[in-house]
């Protein structure tokens, strides 16, 4: 039973490191310059989850997640000619961030933690109602 504790933990972690990378994305979502100052739009991050430990085992594994950036979507460009940060043609690249998807992610991570945490929490009264019946 405790088993099931530390793959809700590892759950719980994993869905936490997502809401922070869309918390990232968000607040990241019309920077045009690196932090390092040049003019490069900030690009997306992605969390990619997989099970930790060996799965040929009979019980259940836990969660890890990495983050990782988002090289495939090309930046939005958008005309704005009298932008700063505006290239030859007047078209300026903003960070390929969608505000409704990233809003979408965060109420599914929210939604997977609270999973989590019900899990966590039934587990504990199996565990308290077992040793009601041991004692």
């Amino acid at each position: 039973m405790f088993h099931s504790i530390d793959i809700s933990a590892s759950g719980l972690i994993a869905q936490r490191q997502r809401m922070d990378t869309i918390a990232g994305n968000i607040a990241n979502s019309s920077s045009t310059q690196n932090e390092n100052g040049e003019i490069k739009p900030f690009q997306r991050r992605l969390v990619v989850m997989q099970a930790a430990g060996s799965s040929d085992s009979t019980q259940g594994v836990g969660v890890s997640a990495d983050v990782e950036v988002d090289k495939q979507s090309p930046p939005r460009l958008v005309h704005q000619p009298g932008h700063p940060h505006a290239n030859a043609e007047g078209y300026v690249s903003y960070p390929n961030v969608n505000i409704v998807t990233e809003f979408v992610n965060a109420l599914e991570a929210s939604r997977a933690y609270d999973a989590n945490v019900t899990t966590m929490e039934v587990t504990k009264d199996m565990i308290q109602s077992t040793f009601k019946i041991i004692a």
